[in-house]
């Protein structure tokens, strides 16, 4: 077999240097040139990923026709927001026998349709039938370091999650196949606005009883939507539920926890955004999310209040303090 990976963020460059080391020759798409050269020249992605160095099985293209042709499967690893102008650069470029796996997690801002959906949309008929999406917690340093992951490959078709999953897997990061790709996707994409809640948590030197709560209404709402839109209660306490909200809540490589800690330390949204280097998905999918919350009728108190710190500059104490005087219900 062998793999594309578009897009040479920390993800994507984790991602092609884990299926290198699988002995999957991989061609790693890179949009930057210098990021690109520098690749060429060290063999490294100093910009997103310093400190690695990719095996010979991995090989660097700025050409997107070159980067696709030839493998068996695609992963994408792209900002959500760029996702549907790539997925139409390629639209033109897959083959029937190709397998394009999403290893992004979000929600189109416009459309709210998962990545899935977007990829339905847009790519040709023959492939809408070999879609699958990969999730769960796996920070892309750790899985560089090689450190035990476990994460879910979702498929429509459960056949095809499983090829995946023993595709990708191997000593220190296991794959579990399932058909809930509808559940997978929004965990994913839902959990990182819950991670800017607790990081904002942090920044107001609030304890671990405050992240708990936190951490637990988050699921809940996260699976409320979950179910109203056709995905399985299961899935939510499984690794691309659960599993990934307590990662990027409490880790501290979470770009989204980071940027809720600078926001309850006082920053504006402007001021934080503009010294990272690398996306927060979860500030354009608080938007996405309290529209889809709104759409089916779904009460998702805590997606509310973040979306009112970050774009009606709401003062995170008074949006705390409005979620702790909500009325009083059983669990």
């Amino acid at each position: 077999m062998k793999a594309s990976v578009i897009g040479a963020g920390s993800w994507g460059s984790a991602f092609a240097l884990h299926t290198g080391r699988n002995n999957i020759p991989t061609k790693l798409w890179i949009r930057e040139k210098d990021v690109y050269l520098e690749a060429i020249r060290s063999h490294e992605n100093k910009t997103f990923l310093p400190g690695f160095i990719f095996p010979e099985t991995v090989s660097f293209h700025t050409d997107l026709s070159a980067a696709i042709q030839g493998s068996d499967i695609v992963f994408i690893a792209v900002p959500s927001k760029f996702c549907r102008n790539i997925y139409r650069e390629m639209s033109s470029l897959i083959s029937p026998t190709q397998i394009i796996v999403s290893l992004t997690k979000g929600i189109e801002k416009d459309s709210l349709k998962r990545m899935s959906e977007v990829l339905e949309e847009v790519l040709p008929a023959h492939s809408r039938s070999r879609i699958a999406a990969l999730s769960g917690p796996s920070f892309a340093r750790e899985v560089a370091d090689r450190h035990p992951t476990a994460v879910v490959v979702a498929s429509n078709d459960l056949q095809l999650a499983r090829q995946l999953q023993h595709l990708v897997s191997n000593a220190y990061f296991r794959a579990y196949a399932s058909n809930d790709i509808i559940g997978i996707e929004l965990a994913g994409a839902l959990k990182n606005v819950i991670a800017i809640a607790t990081g904002i948590c942090y920044g107001l030197e609030y304890g671990t009883n405050s992240v708990a709560a936190l951490i637990t209404r988050g699921i809940a709402e996260i699976t409320r939507l979950g179910i109203k839109l056709g995905s399985r209660k299961e899935t939510f306490a499984g690794l691309a539920g659960i599993g990934d909200l307590v990662l990027t809540c409490t880790g501290k490589l979470s770009r989204n926890r980071s940027l809720g800690f600078d926001l309850g330390k006082g920053k504006t949204l402007e001021q934080v955004t503009s010294q990272m280097k690398m996306v927060a998905e979860g500030v354009t999918t608080t938007q996405s999310s309290l529209q889809l919350a709104r759409k089916h009728q779904v009460e998702m108190p805590i997606i509310e209040q973040i979306y009112a710190i970050l774009y009606e500059r709401k003062a995170p104490k008074d949006a705390l303090f409005d979620l702790m005087s909500r009325e009083l219900k059983g669990e």
